[in-house]
């Protein structure tokens, strides 16, 4: 079973926003890319939601505004799974 969730598991990422250098930047959105390319995304404040065609769609919406652009930050696929709620703690 555990084998199964990790095969099918969606990739998750966030969208950080970024006014100049890398340095000052903060997180805006965070993902799901689901197998078939689309991306579930929800904005940090909970008040945007969207399904897109992929992740990079997200970006486009989160770089709107003068100055500020915006990037996929991935987070590695999980390694394991477990049935214990406190052992994925």
């Amino acid at each position: 079973m555990c084998g199964l969730v990790l095969d099918t598991a969606p990739r998750l990422f966030a969208v950080v926003q970024v006014c100049g250098n890398d340095a000052d930047g903060w997180v805006a959105a965070w993902g799901l890319a689901d197998s078939d390319g689309r991306a579930h995304v929800i904005a940090i404040d909970g008040r945007t939601r969207m399904t897109l065609p992929s992740p990079e769609r997200a970006v486009r919406h989160f770089s709107g505004r003068t100055g500020i652009t915006a990037r996929l930050i991935w987070l590695s696929p999980p390694k394991a799974a477990t049935v214990s709620r406190a052992a994925a703690a």
